[in-house]
């Protein structure tokens, strides 16, 4: 019998030479800092900086970095009980999220379901839709995202990187113009009208209404570029899906829990949708995501079509209950109505004998900068220096849209007059030494 001895290695384990793993080299970083921790919006770096983030995990942390209230929530459900598998046993804090989101969430969506991502939210709406109609299309508009998994990643069209490489992604999926007005050159009635009247020849000619399950529109363009979507173009998407017997899905993974100055996105228009998807700053940093409808059209979908193993998880669900808690008892919605009026207003003040600075835009603490070259093109170059020229002033900014030339700027909800007046000074240096390079 042979046994090891006292110095031998396990097969495969070479001590001199094992590599020390490292994170993908996809994964780019938008900054070079090193968080050693974070209160409110600001990060301490572990260089001893402090940064003032107006990145907040791109929407994420609503009610500041490690706000007390979510803290002590998360804090002692942990001690309580962490994985409830909520299809084998129930637990309060999913309970009372519920009861809570029933309050805030738009008239007759009486019924939720929970994920964990905002990827996966949209992909149980989209189930839904397909369920629910018998249908197969889905019809999307152009520069939206909606995630990166297989079927989030064919609704999404912010850009390439999104869903190119991995073909072929799933089919029924049809694309419709956004009123980007900017873009077109074009006043905004315009563009809507060109919109709308392209979205019924899409379904004349490629997607009929009998073969159209849903549309999925975020109220204002995340990655695809900071762009609110025009009230009456929602409102004609209500007509034509009232018309038609399509599900109207709002994607407000990053528009929602008052980032826009109102509770839904959505909610800057008239209309009610069928669906509504959240995530990100519903539980300020802890994963869980849901999508909510009303009982009538959930019940439209097949048994066990929804599911998950770590949905509605219980600290992520105490710390959802928290954040809603907090934002209605510090009136966190108004507060961004208003930062986001003075960022806006700011933005435009520094930007406004800026050739080079296109477009100011956005609704709420959702703000953005769109920098174009002289002859109006895309000028991704300038919006990348002023996003790293920021870091130098101390100040997290992030780049979006299909050509990566808006500078977006995401406050926590929590922000102060003084925290954006400080932004927006930083702001104004950056941009005079990224111009100046």
């Amino acid at each position: 019998m042979t046994t090891l001895s006292s110095t031998a290695q396990p097969i495969g384990v070479h001590e001199a030479t094992a590599p020390e793993a490292t994170l993908s080299p996809l994964l780019k970083q938008a900054t070079p800092v090193v968080v050693e921790r974070a209160l409110g919006s600001w990060i301490y770096g572990a260089d001893g900086a402090e940064y003032l983030d107006f990145t907040t995990g791109i929407g994420v942390t609503s009610t500041g970095h490690c706000h007390p209230r979510v803290v002590a929530a998360a804090r002692e459900q942990t001690g309580l009980i962490i994985h409830a598998q909520y299809t084998t046993v129930m637990h309060k804090p999913l309970l009372v999220l519920t009861e809570k989101l029933g309050e805030v969430l738009p008239e007759g969506l009486d019924s939720v379901f929970y994920a964990n991502s905002g990827s996966e939210a949209v992909e149980a709406s989209i189930r839904l839709a397909r369920m629910a109609t018998g249908r197969p299309n889905i019809i999307a508009f152009h520069g939206g995202f909606h995630g990166r998994t297989v079927a989030a990643a064919s609704l999404t069209t912010a850009g390439t990187k999104f869903r190119a490489g991995f073909s072929p992604i799933m089919g029924g999926v049809h694309i419709a113009p956004f009123p980007h007005a900017f873009r077109y050159g074009w006043d905004l009635d315009t563009a809507i009208d060109f919109a709308l009247t392209e979205l019924d020849y899409l379904l004349q000619t490629i997607s009929s209404p009998a073969d159209t399950a849903g549309f999925i529109i975020e109220p204002v363009l995340g990655d695809g570029g900071y762009l609110p979507t025009p009230p009456r173009f929602l409102e004609g998407l209500r007509e034509r899906a009232d018309r038609h017997g399509i599900v109207l899905i709002l994607d407000e993974v990053q528009a929602g829990v008052g980032r826009t100055g109102r509770f839904w996105g959505h909610q800057h228009s008239s209309i009610v949708p069928d669906v509504v998807i959240t995530a990100k700053g519903l539980a300020s940093g802890f994963p869980i995501s849901a999508i909510a409808a009303s009982t009538e059209l959930m019940s439209k979908a097949w048994p066990g079509s929804q599911g998950g193993t770590y949905g509605g998880n219980a600290v992520a669900a105490a710390a959802a209950v928290a954040t809603l808690d907090v934002v209605r008892d510090e009136g966190l919605v108004e507060n961004a109505r208003e930062r986001g009026d003075q960022l806006q207003k700011g933005l435009k003040a520094l930007t406004e004998a800026n050739p080079l600075a296109g477009d100011v835009r956005g609704l709420g603490l959702m703000q953005a900068v769109e920098f174009v070259s002289e002859t109006g093109a895309p000028n991704a170059v300038l919006a990348g220096a002023v996003q790293q020229a920021a870091i130098a002033e101390n100040l997290l900014l992030l780049t979006c849209g299909a050509a990566g030339n808006v500078v977006r700027v995401i406050p926590a909800l929590t922000v102060s007059a003084d925290e954006i007046e400080t932004g927006l000074g930083r702001f104004g240096a950056a941009l005079r030494v990224a111009q100046r390079s």
